[in-house]
């Protein structure tokens, strides 16, 4: 087999045009039949009311089916959603059969009474592809249909239904009247079913379907809710049925209507690919395109993931990774590529998909737009590998202190007090010689001075009173050993994050450091406070100001560590004005 071959036999082909022509020449013969026999039938008349009414009423819903069904079908072969809205058209006319007279006609006619309304639950929920694509939807409309049809026929043979009803087997009027309570709760309860079920697929989308779209999943459900409301209706004896039965009709013929809308709305959404180009001309940033794309094709719900090779994955307009998987559920996704390269993929409302043309003109105006627009996607994508790394060094290099001060702690600092208390013991049984008692004695200060100035260090690898006794606790032991008197103020409420606490905690003392090195000050004050999920550091002294951020390494020091939380460091310091310091820091509301 060909290649060709095969594309022939698995792309269905369009209806022909005379196939087209011949099923609406039907369809408007069945509504010509269908007037004929609300008009002169006394059924009618007696039953259903005004025949008029009920004529037109009919052969609505006949037409709107049966030409909505066509249209459909010639612009999507491939869906059965077409054949199955025509299939719901002629069958509403062969239920009309049950006002003639002849046996085989009224027989016929009147075994399908209620297969209508459960060939429009199945329109309802197969769109827009035609399939049951679940099976809570497959067993639901199976039991409606086995409900209509065999009930209907144990109905039909339990009497009740005139002279000309060839299906009669037993008269009794008690069954026929419980079988068809059973047949109307039973759809009813099926139709409400489908109304659920419309509404979970619309909750699910996450996002405001196309106004067509939405326009037609309304009139399904209000369309259903009505054939619920007219079923029970006859089971309770409401008054004003045969109102209420026109009400029904005129609703049910409203979808074919609504879906009919929602192509001239495509139709006419083509206008906009000229709104769209001129958008394109001032080279729009990657979420501009994206509402750009939206707009011309009416979606609001478009998603447009880049696709980056370096990565080896999707990532939205801010440049994070998304999993195409979880954004095709249940939606229609449409490829694009550029000279042989894929560049990006939409996914979009399904119902897009019987636009083609539209999709390929958006995508085609878009398409020398996205390169640009992914490289702004591919930009912030690695700005965002950059800040993670970023914090993941903070968060190494933090760990790894942590692990230097805890040795120390552990090690050099035990072995030292050892020390000094054997030379303590050695110090007491040395009575008689003096100088040796001398030598001890310098020994051990020299120890001391080893263990503060180590303490020291091992505090600046790693302030283990934060990670202890949190950041309150150890800025007020910090504040306490300062250069100049400190007033303190720290407002954070719950502990932080061990990094953001420690970043907090060395800014603090660097600036307190600074001080006490540069400023001439008296005094300073610092306060530490957590708002709108941000923690904010300020350091204040009343020296001599002048601090240049350019020249030295500490206050640049200081300046990478809140970068690399993603915060940021300003420094006000006027010449004899004292200096500022205030960082914000993102945090936890």
């Amino acid at each position: 087999m060909t290649a060709a071959q095969a594309t022939a036999i698995d792309v269905p082909r369009a209806p022909r045009r005379s196939l087209l022509w011949a099923i609406t020449l039907a369809g408007c013969a069945a509504t010509a039949c269908a007037s004929a026999l609300a008009l002169t039938s006394e059924a009618v008349a007696g039953d259903l009311g005004e025949p008029l009414v009920v004529a037109v009423l009919a052969n609505w819903i006949t037409l709107t089916y049966v030409l909505g069904g066509l249209v459909a079908w010639s612009r999507r072969p491939a869906s059965r959603f077409g054949p199955l809205m025509v299939a719901a058209g002629f069958v509403n006319f062969l239920v009309t059969l049950s006002w003639t007279t002849n046996d085989v006609t009224f027989t016929l006619g009147q075994s399908l009474d209620l297969l209508p309304p459960v060939l429009f639950l199945h329109v309802f929920l197969a769109f827009p592809t035609g399939r049951l694509e679940e099976r809570l939807q497959r067993a639901l409309v199976g039991t409606a249909y086995a409900t209509a049809i065999a009930l209907q026929l144990v109905r039909m043979a339990f009497g009740g239904f005139g002279p000309n009803n060839l299906l009669e087997l037993s008269p009794n009027e008690g069954a026929g009247l419980a079988a068809v309570r059973v047949q109307l709760v039973a759809v009813s309860a099926a139709c409400l079913v489908g109304v659920g079920i419309l509404v979970a697929r619309r909750l699910r989308t996450g996002r405001p379907l196309r106004r067509s779209l939405a326009l037609l999943v309304d009139a399904f459900a209000l369309g259903l809710v009505m054939i619920a409301i007219l079923f029970l209706s006859h089971v309770f004896d409401v008054p004003a049925i045969q109102q209420l039965r026109w009400a029904t009709f005129a609703t049910l013929g409203l979808a074919p209507v609504a879906f009919l809308v929602g192509l001239l709305h495509d139709r006419l959404a083509r206008s906009s690919i000229g709104a769209l180009l001129v958008e394109l001309r001032a080279d729009p940033a990657p979420t501009e395109l994206r509402d750009g794309i939206a707009r011309a094709l009416r979606d609001p719900s478009v998603t447009l993931a880049f696709w980056l090779p370096d990565f080896g994955s999707y990532v939205d307009s801010d440049g994070k990774p998304v999993e195409l998987s979880e954004l095709e559920s249940g939606r229609g996704t449409t490829r694009i590529d550029r000279e042989g390269t894929h560049v990006a993929v939409l996914v979009h409302d399904a119902a897009l998909d019987d636009e083609t043309e539209l999709l390929e003109a958006v995508t085609a105006a878009a398409r020398i737009a996205l390169d640009n627009a992914r490289l702004h996607a591919e930009l912030r994508a690695r700005l965002e590998e950059l800040r993670g790394s970023r914090a993941r060094i903070v968060d190494a290099g933090q760990t790894e202190r942590k692990r230097l001060e805890r040795n120390l702690h552990d090690g050099a600092q035990q072995r030292l007090i050892a020390l000094s208390l054997e030379l303590g013991f050695w110090e007491e049984g040395l009575h008689g010689d003096s100088e040796a008692r001398r030598r001890l004695e310098r020994a051990r200060r020299e120890i001391a001075i080893s263990l503060g100035e180590l303490r020291d260090v091992a505090r600046g690898l790693h302030p283990a009173v934060v990670s202890g006794h949190g950041l309150e606790v150890a800025l007020e032991q910090l504040a306490a050993r300062g250069p100049v008197p400190v007033r303190l103020t720290v407002e954070v409420g719950s502990r932080l994050p061990e990094r953001l606490e420690v970043a907090a905690f060395y800014l603090v003392s660097e600036s307190l450091a600074n001080i006490g090195k540069h400023a001439n000050a008296s005094a300073a004050i610092v306060d530490v406070s957590r708002s709108d999920g941000r923690l904010v550091i300020e350091v204040v002294d009343d020296g001599i100001g002048g601090a240049d951020t350019e020249r030295g390494s500490g206050l640049r020091g200081l300046a990478d560590r809140v970068e690399a939380l993603e915060g940021r460091l300003r420094i006000w310091s006027p010449k004899d004005g004292g200096t500022r310091l205030r960082a914000e820091i993102p945090c936890a509301s």
